[in-house]
């Protein structure tokens, strides 16, 4: 997968303040969503996921709505542990 446009709401209650809220920021989300180590499905929503690293050594999954060829949407993002 190659997005070429990942799309960040930054309004209030948007995905940039919903992954803030997880302690991270949208330049890691993207570095995984760009650099995934691992594809998987969310068992809460049912949307694909990634796994990946951002640069500063953190395991990350990343919850995303893909919304077409070219373009995605993260959800969510959330460390986990590996």
């Amino acid at each position: 997968m190659e997005w070429l446009r990942v799309l960040w709401d930054v309004e209030p209650g948007g995905n940039a303040e919903h992954v803030a809220d997880h302690g991270l920021d949208i330049d890691e989300v993207e570095h995984v969503l760009r650099n995934p180590k691992s594809y998987g499905t969310s068992r809460g929503s049912g949307y694909p996921m990634v796994f990946g690293y951002t640069p500063a050594g953190e395991y990350i999954a990343v919850v995303y709505e893909e919304l077409d060829d070219d373009t995605v949407y993260p959800l969510t993002a959330f460390p986990i542990e590996d």
